[in-house]
């Protein structure tokens, strides 16, 4: 996988994402709020090595074999300062109830390198108990030191000179709020880029025309974004984005479908298809909005364009386009009318006409299939261009029939909603019957994934135009009225 598909599974699952993240930093802020506060203060002891008296001359000149001494020894007393005999010793001169390998635990002994010190750091869970503690560790420590060493004062021996903290810690050392944070933030990011690749390997979902295109060799002809004027309730009219004012937030959903119109009249220059099935893998997908709306885009193009409700279980396009729903196809299947007869002009779109379902029959794929069929569609193809909105793919085999009569069909599917799974039994079901799968068309897709940039710079470029153009009247107008009310000679 490239750097680009990373950050398309990651967009795809960002909600889950980003409630991972947040978990992670809510963690951490709940971890720095129980956390028990650990306070530390420090104490020193110095190394000296000589005889107690004598005469300066002889204790300068053995100064430096003295030093060498005192660091050689003090590296010694490093183990020996975290011993259970110094933390007994600092138990009885605290006089506290903490056992004597619990006080142990809490010092932690250093001696910097090459120096004659040893540096005792305590920690507790309060900033006095700190300093007390680390104070009496390090006079233990003297203690311990003068009682192996020897206590003679002629002899040549170490001594320990305790340096006590004054300062007592403010702040705690634990935890680490900070740091916590950060670890939270990234242990959060970490989770959920693992719980998004999971849930790529796992959701079969199909979000994007180049993941279509390579797993079934298929052209996606079409990428029509989400918008409000495509949602329709089930007693709402339809309202056409091909038709809608440029101003509106439906400039680039017309704008798919008119980019969906050229890609049709280019994908074969010498025999353009003329028949149309438009069709989906499920009832929910808008395979009846798509085919309406590219129906209008096809008609406002200049081509004359006749819509068949071709799906004669649950016809949806005579009322979600306003026109009267009564005699229709299966009329003029059976003989009873001609199309002539029950085809309905569109009163917005000039050159689309509309031939509605007529009355549901009992078996609508005998029909569909029938020479009836085929020869109606045929002869309509060569007055204007046959677009037919055929039932789903998966639950009837109606679509996949009227495919054969057809030059190819178009399979509208939900963007982040229609299965992988889906799509390929749909097709498998079209190539079943020897018909043609012209495209997919992404519907309802969202305007990170499609691609606003489109429709946005159309609406701009229509608004600023209009706004020169209302500009440009303004001044007119004005010089017009400045010249009646001048005197004229």
């Amino acid at each position: 996988m490239e750097f680009k598909d990373y950050v398309r599974v990651i967009r795809a699952h960002w909600v889950g994402v980003v409630i991972l993240v947040v978990l992670g930093v809510l963690a951490a802020v709940g971890y720095n709020l129980q956390a028990s506060k650990v306070y530390e203060a420090s104490a020193s002891g110095f190394f000296n090595s000589g005889p107690s008296v004598g005469d300066a001359a002889s204790q300068s000149g053995n100064a430096i074999v003295d030093d060498q001494y005192a660091k050689s020894r003090a590296t010694s007393y490093v183990s020996i300062a975290r011993s259970l005999d110094i933390a007994t010793a600092v138990q009885k001169a605290l006089g506290v109830t903490t056992s004597a390998s619990a006080l142990a635990g809490e010092i932690s002994a250093v001696n910097p390198e090459n120096t004659v010190l040893i540096n005792i750091t305590a920690r507790s869970s309060t900033p006095d108990g700190a300093l007390k503690l680390a104070n009496a560790w390090t006079t233990a420590l003297s203690e311990k030191v003068l009682a192996l060493e020897g206590t003679d004062p002629g002899r040549h021996g170490l001594r320990m000179t305790p340096t006590y903290s004054a300062d007592v810690p403010t702040t705690p050392v634990l935890p680490r709020t900070k740091v916590n944070l950060v670890l939270g933030l990234l242990g959060g990011m970490l989770l959920g880029f693992v719980y998004a690749l999971i849930r790529k390997q796992f959701d079969r979902r199909l979000r994007s025309a180049e993941e279509v295109e390579k797993a079934f060799g298929i052209p996606v002809i079409g990428l029509v974004p989400q918008s409000s004027s495509m949602r329709q309730g089930d007693s709402d009219a339809l309202a056409l984005a091909v038709t809608g004012s440029r101003s509106s937030s439906s400039a680039s959903t017309a704008e798919a479908f008119r980019k969906l119109r050229t890609n049709l009249a280019f994908m074969d220059v010498d025999h353009p298809p003329r028949i149309i099935v438009v069709t989906s893998p499920k009832q929910s997908d808008g395979k009846s909005t798509v085919a309406a709306n590219l129906a209008a885009a096809i008609a406002i193009g200049g081509q004359p364009v006749t819509l068949i409700d071709g799906d004669l279980r649950r016809p949806t396009v005579a009322h979600s386009l306003s026109m009267v729903d009564g005699a229709g196809l299966t009329d003029v299947l059976v003989g009873r009318v001609t199309a002539a007869e029950v085809m309905q002009d569109h009163p917005d779109v000039p050159g689309l006409r509309v031939l509605a379902s007529g009355a549901i029959p009992p078996n609508p794929s005998e029909l569909l299939g029938s020479q009836a069929m085929r020869t109606l569609i045929t002869e309509l193809a060569k007055d204007a261009m046959v677009i037919i909105d055929a039932p789903p793919l998966l639950p009837v085999t109606d679509a996949a029939v009227l495919t054969r009569s057809a030059d190819g069909a178009i399979v509208v599917i939900t963007h982040g909603g229609t299965l992988d799974t889906e799509l390929s039994v749909s097709l498998n079901h079209i190539s079943t019957v020897h018909g043609r799968t012209l495209g997919v068309v992404f519907n309802r897709m969202r305007r990170s994934a499609s691609g606003g940039y489109y429709g946005d710079y159309y609406r701009d470029e229509y608004q600023s135009e209009s706004g020169k153009r209302k500009l440009k009247s303004g001044r007119t107008g004005r010089a017009k009225r400045q010249s009646a009310a001048s005197p004229t000679g």
